[in-house]
């Protein structure tokens, strides 16, 4: 290939630079990623995305002689091909250095390290050989899908990790024990997924499918594990996000908006429902003595934030916690509407965590919270909201919220 890494190393500036500039601005109208065209120039990713963006020295730029890269017709491929290869041996006999044939070839040279590594041969007093036509003749056998898997290859394998199973450890516990008995031998060492799949995928050899009883989940088949953005609807009635919450409640300027969510007791069999103001951090207790279902957060809450004044009742922001399954009902009877956060997101109900942490100094966790009246709890809240906060400039919610509303 004609263009090389330049031999001069020290600092060129951005002159230097210009035939590359022009070879890669050549490179990203063909279709390529700033990635792959970096690579093939020889560049840097963030000098690729200074140029892209139209940065760096685009003002006075005289026009340069173009540049000859060697590229595949069909662009960038995934896998080294025999033409590569063959050029990484010749190369290599020629005492190039692997960053240099990288950038010949427009690869990375994580990737041709790695080609040599795994294809080369290995010779007498520690020498070794790369020949092109053997590495490819290795690269095509790893090529073909499904492989044969480890534990069925070896026999001694799945007896030892049979005899685990029945014994009732875990395939992670199994994975550390295989590589502290059989240290020097990495054909007896496997990772815990490698046992999952012998249990769950079915096939002559394989660990028994009974063994799957073994395990602590106690399931002969595979649950699938769901990404956040792809859960099912979790309440009847849709919900509505707080990427659709008023932009009014983001700066904390208008009092009414409110944050609440519970705080669960000793074995998840009592609870208390909290509520914050966002403006002032005034705090509100919901009282749950016996249940705190769906239907039991609803009556609490309703009756809760209808002593409030009208200018006190904005919106409602909560998790997708189930207690809120009667949402819609809620907003029918106190025409407050509710806005739910991201899954695994309580960052979004900010000044609601930090109270629920306050409140653990009252009620610790792992107690009953049921024997809790709602004369203490009001009790409770009245000194929270009484206790100065560093981020109301050290006035105490009761004092902000009655500021707000005389204003």
């Amino acid at each position: 290939m004609d263009f090389q890494i330049r031999a001069d190393r020290t600092p060129q500036g951005r002159k230097k630079l210009s035939r590359e500039r022009e070879a890669y601005s050549r490179l990203v109208r063909q279709g390529y990623s700033n990635t792959e065209a970096c690579r093939i120039v020889g560049i840097d990713e963030r000098t690729g995305r200074k140029w892209r963006n139209g940065r760096s020295g685009e003002r006075n730029r005289k026009p340069v002689p173009p540049i000859n890269l060697v590229v595949p017709a069909s662009g960038p491929s995934r896998y080294l091909s025999e033409d590569e290869r063959i050029h990484i041996a010749d190369r290599l006999r020629e005492k190039a250095t692997v960053r240099a044939i990288a950038a010949e070839l427009g690869r990375s040279p994580s990737t041709v390290s790695r080609e040599i590594r795994r294809n080369r041969t290995d010779g007498t007093r520690g020498q070794w050989h790369y020949r092109p036509h053997a590495a490819q003749a290795r690269a095509d056998a790893r090529r073909p899908r499904p492989k044969p898997r480890k534990i069925l290859r070896n026999p001694e394998l799945r007896d030892a990790v049979q005899t685990m199973l029945d014994e009732k450890w875990s395939p992670e516990q199994i994975c550390h024990a295989l590589r502290t008995q059989f240290p020097q031998r990495p054909e007896m060492h496997v990772v815990h997924e490698t046992v999952y799949q012998a249990l769950y995928v079915q096939g002559r050899g394989q660990l028994r499918r009974e063994l799957a009883g073994a395990l602590r989940s106690g399931r002969a088949r595979r649950r699938p594990q769901r990404q956040a953005n792809c859960r099912q609807p979790r309440f009847t009635t849709p919900m509505v996000m707080i990427s659709e919450r008023p932009a009014e409640v983001e700066d904390r300027a208008v009092p009414g908006h409110w944050e609440g969510d519970l705080i669960i007791g000793k074995d998840g069999r009592s609870a208390i429902g909290t509520l914050v103001e966002r403006a002032t951090r005034y705090v509100m207790l919901l009282h749950l003595p016996g249940d705190h279902g769906a239907e039991a957060v609803l009556t609490a809450l309703t009756a809760t934030v209808q002593t409030l004044p009208a200018q006190l009742m904005r919106s409602l922001t909560w998790d997708q916690g189930s207690e809120m399954a009667r949402h819609a009902q809620f907003t029918l009877a106190t025409d407050i509407p509710v806005y739910f956060c991201d899954p695994a997101s309580p960052w979004q109900r900010g000044s609601n965590e930090n109270t629920n942490g306050l409140l653990r100094q009252y009620f610790p966790k792992g107690t009953d919270l049921s024997v809790h009246d709602p004369e203490h709890l009001a009790a409770v809240a009245d000194q929270l909201n009484r206790r100065p906060r560093k981020t109301l400039g050290w006035e105490t919610p009761a004092e902000r919220l009655h500021k707000l509303l005389a204003a």
